[in-house]
């Protein structure tokens, strides 16, 4: 399945794409303006997106500092999900990551997000800690996970 998508690094003419991604998976989306300065003001940014006949479906960002990557956001459209989709790009990520570099790779999950922890999970991602009132939608706290790559 995953083979007739085709992954590549985000650019500035995404962004509109990336926006319908973004508000179709968040309750607090990002803005044009936050992605607009993760491609040109972020240094350590890092974005790929993943395509299906020049449609973005997915994305996944993350800022390598040093040795550590940190993912900041992984979304599917949701009539894609389920597919592995989610899967092949985290992994994508983790490779970049560790080709620029990294050695670990962190991020945050809701805690009722249980599809998403089994995914990391899947990937080696071990629970971290527990950042409280982390959501400011409604102040979930946030699992944070760690994986060596």
């Amino acid at each position: 399945m995953v083979d007739s998508f085709v992954f590549r690094y985000m650019k500035e003419e995404d962004i509109d794409q990336i926006l319908e991604v973004e508000h179709a998976s968040f309750a607090t989306p990002w803005s044009r303006e936050a992605f607009y300065n993760e491609i040109y003001n972020n240094k350590f940014a890092v974005y790929i997106v993943l395509e299906e006949d020049e449609k973005i479906i997915g994305y996944v960002g993350a800022w390598v500092v040093i040795d550590e990557a940190h993912v900041t956001n992984l979304a599917i459209l949701p009539s894609y999900r389920g597919k592995k989709l989610g899967e092949a790009l985290l992994r994508k990520m983790m490779t970049v990551a560790k080709d620029m570099g990294a050695r670990s790779m962190t991020l945050e999950v809701r805690v009722t997000n249980n599809v998403a922890q089994s995914l990391y999970r899947k990937l080696g991602f071990q629970n971290g800690g527990i950042r409280k009132n982390y959501y400011t939608d409604n102040q979930e706290d946030a699992l944070v996970m760690w994986v060596n790559i």
